[in-house]
């Protein structure tokens, strides 16, 4: 009898392994409804859907592994990471989805809030937030809409050797900024950032990247304490947004 791994599991969603199925279970079926869609939409592979019987979906497992974790570091190969700035591409370029994205408008007003949470819950010390608050400018101006899978951290996408095999979570699928999910699957691992836009095959904003990397931590951390994760485990997002700041202040330092 195949036994019943628990992937993930929080108060909106759980993530169930049975074998070579998992069963993804979630609050919100418009959510559901959205990652059905982008993985039907996208240009590269996804999981296979094996049934659908709301809330649950059954996904085919993929071959392969995830390109690594959050706080970790990655043993891909560096053609597995060109190889996913190249999927990437391949996304970017696709028809749009038919919903909408968040707009600027929204995440700004969502950073304001998350930065003040920071500050008067003691999580960060104040300038460390606002040091990142005013990285994360750059990221706040008007972009080409893509299709952007939303989500793209390292541990959703799959590779085999320099093949990618599939990108999984697709919830949070919309038009949206390339740039977010570059910087997305790059989060912790800087260091891969290269190989990613070589794959990418364009030019991007490198401050930009940068920007995102500290936007996207300044909103992540109070989710993920809400939801049972710890952001401040070494190299994941609290780590991000520290070493931005102390980095910053000793290349200041080092110009006076």
């Amino acid at each position: 009898m195949e036994e019943v791994e628990v992937v993930v599991a929080h108060h909106e969603r759980a993530t169930l392994r049975v074998g070579d199925v998992f069963l993804k279970i979630d609050a919100d079926q418009a959510r559901t409804d959205i990652e059905v869609e982008a993985m039907a939409r996208a240009p590269i592979p996804t999981p296979e859907v094996l049934w659908r019987k709301p809330p649950v979906v059954a996904l085919a497992a993929l071959p392969g592994t995830a390109l690594g974790r959050l706080g970790e570091p990655s043993t891909a190969s560096a053609g597995a990471w060109v190889a996913a700035g190249a999927a990437l591409r391949v996304l970017h370029d696709a028809p749009l989805p038919p919903w909408s994205g968040r707009s600027l408008d929204e995440t700004t007003s969502q950073l304001d809030s998350e930065c003040a949470w920071l500050v008067t819950n003691g999580v960060l010390p104040p300038e460390v937030v606002m040091h990142n608050r005013r990285v994360a400018e750059a990221a706040l101006r008007p972009w080409q809409p893509v299709f952007t899978h939303g989500d793209l951290q390292l541990s959703h996408v799959f590779v085999d050797g320099d093949e990618i095999t599939g990108v999984i979570d697709w919830s949070e699928a919309a038009p949206g900024d390339a740039l977010f999910d570059l910087a997305t699957l790059t989060l912790g691992h800087q260091e891969r950032l290269g190989d990613v836009i070589a794959g990418y095959g364009t030019d991007v904003d490198l401050d930009v990247i940068r920007a995102w990397w500290s936007l996207r931590s300044l909103l992540g951390v109070r989710w993920l304490v809400e939801h049972g994760f710890d952001p401040t485990s070494p190299g994941c997002e609290v780590d991000v947004l520290r070493a931005r700041a102390m980095r910053d202040l000793r290349e200041l330092n080092s110009r006076a």
